[in-house]
């Protein structure tokens, strides 16, 4: 069994080139830990969205009286070699602390349960080096000289407005572990491996005594706990209702998103002189993203031709030919982590083809009809009929159907979903497929309430090889989709303010190309 009262939060440098070359000398030693100016930290007041997440975490404190809840952020994940990918914390993470883009690997937030009710929150975290140790110049995982300054115990506590430790006392909340702790398992495998030995020894113990750690028995025991699921589960649920600081964030990345579009249409000449012009508009997005948020919130699908058949290209290598539609789905994910999801089918060349708009319009039609069901009361799966609905009806009234379109709609049947094989609909915050371990009947099933945010995105994707279309349909794939917000009075679609119609595509095209 693992020694649980040393743990390892922060992986050691994956190569030895980098120690290697480190100078190690006495005289280099002593000369790097002297001739330092004095730090004072400055302490800020605390970031925005500290007290939305104070009321979330006595929201998941309610739900879970008198258990310890472990809730890491997770650490990095290597990419090759000793190169990693950039980090994310775990979305759950992010929610109850607001700590977002700036968030250090490693860290673990845990609410413990107070003797008078309710939980202490405390945010553990790998606090930056002092210069009386080597590992602010010979550490790169968390050393200052390789990636640069990083935040006191102070500042981050007057930040997030949190209770906070350094990394080493979280050796006393392992050692304190229970059968009732709770750890949201995903967020971080290695160190939920070090709270199962815990909970394993806390089982054994209370079986075999103090001699448990000499048994073989406490290995026996099933380290996977089947409550810490329902703890992944509350966590996905309580994001189904947006608070106000969601909301104006959902309205930021939609904002930041809406320019990256219009960097994208006013650089298609260029893409499309380029063989490999889906990746110039990849990149013009990309680096809107880059410079008025954090990311993209996902990788960004530039499907040109052929490709928008393919519902999630994002190989993103193929040319942008004039004549051709091109869809384009991308997001900018702000610091906060909060996303946009935005797609628009637009015609390279600046002008939809009849067949082109024909499919565009129908496409749009669904969005329309979805979005005529957007209010409170209404039943989530609802939208996705109300799509469904005109996307039969119009495949239908092309002759594609073997059947009528009331027919195609029966349970048993869906012949018009070969052109629409995804859903309508999924709820967007700060994951792009946000509350995905929400139970059946809190997600599909829900009724609607104000706060919630989702997607509307029908679309209709006729393969180059599908004899069932007429010739003139074959290779074109059109997605329309926007975020929308439901509100008391119904339904609002944030991102409205980016053209829409198939006369407005046109004219928001010609204006930027001017």
């Amino acid at each position: 069994m693992a020694d649980i009262t040393a743990p390892t939060l922060i992986p050691a440098a994956r190569s030895n080139e980098n120690r290697s070359t480190t100078p190690g000398s006495t005289g280099f030693k002593s000369f790097i830990a002297s001739g330092w100016a004095d730090r004072t930290d400055v302490l800020t007041d605390a970031r925005e969205q500290a007290p939305f997440a104070a009321a979330r975490r006595e929201r998941l404190s309610a739900a879970y009286p008198g258990q310890r809840l472990i809730i890491p952020a997770g650490r990095l994940k290597q990419r090759s070699n000793d190169t990693d990918y950039a980090f994310r914390a775990h979305s759950a993470f992010a929610y109850l602390t607001g700590w977002g883009s700036d968030s250090e690997p490693g860290a673990v937030l845990v609410l413990e349960p107070a003797a008078a009710g309710g939980h202490d929150a405390t945010l553990y975290f790998r606090e930056r080096a002092g210069r009386d140790s080597d590992e602010f110049y010979a550490n790169p995982d968390i050393g200052e000289f390789w990636i640069g300054p990083r935040p006191s115990v102070a500042q981050v506590a007057s930040d997030l407005a949190l209770h906070v430790r350094g990394i080493a006392e979280l050796a006393g909340v392992l050692s304190a572990v229970d059968s009732e702790t709770l750890v949201l398992r995903e967020a971080d495998p290695t160190f939920t491996d070090q709270v199962d030995e815990a909970r394993l020894r806390f089982v054994a113990e209370r079986v075999l005594g103090s001699n448990a750690t000499d048994s073989p028995f406490s290995i026996e025991i099933n380290a996977e706990h089947e409550p810490d699921a329902g703890l992944a589960r509350d966590l996905s649920e309580m994001r189904l209702v947006k608070d106000a600081f969601e909301i104006a964030q959902m309205r930021l990345a939609i904002a930041a998103t809406a320019r990256g579009f219009d960097d994208v249409i006013a650089d298609l000449p260029r893409s499309s002189q380029h063989a490999r012009g889906e990746r110039l508009v990849e990149g013009v997005f990309n680096t809107r993203a880059r410079t008025d948020g954090n990311t993209v919130g996902y990788d960004t699908i530039a499907a040109s031709g052929p490709h928008a058949c393919i519902l999630h290209w994002t190989r993103n290598d193929g040319a942008v030919a004039p004549g051709d539609l091109i869809l384009i789905d991308a997001g900018v994910e702000l610091d906060s982590y909060y996303t946009a999801d935005i797609t628009r089918t637009l015609p390279i060349n600046g002008v939809y083809t009849e067949v082109q708009r024909l499919v565009y319009e129908t496409v749009r039609e669904a969005a329309d009809a979805a979005f005529a069901v957007v209010r409170p009361g209404a039943v989530f799966r609802e939208v996705h009929a109300a799509a469904m609905a005109v996307i039969a009806r119009r495949t239908a009234e092309w002759g594609m159907l073997p059947v009528t379109a009331e027919e195609a709609l029966q349970p048993e049947n869906g012949q018009h979903r070969r052109y629409m094989v995804h859903g309508t609909s999924h709820h967007l915050g700060i994951d792009v497929h946000d509350c995905a371990q929400a139970r059946r009947d809190m997600y599909l099933d829900a009724v609607l309430e104000p706060g919630m945010v989702f997607t509307i995105e029908p679309g209709l994707y006729f393969q180059p090889d599908d004899l069932t279309v007429p010739a003139e349909f074959r290779g074109i794939g059109v997605r329309i989709e926007d975020d929308i917000l439901v509100t008391e009075a119904g339904g609002e679609n944030l991102s409205a303010a980016i053209p829409r119609t198939a006369t407005e595509v046109e004219a928001w095209i010609a204006a930027a190309q001017r």
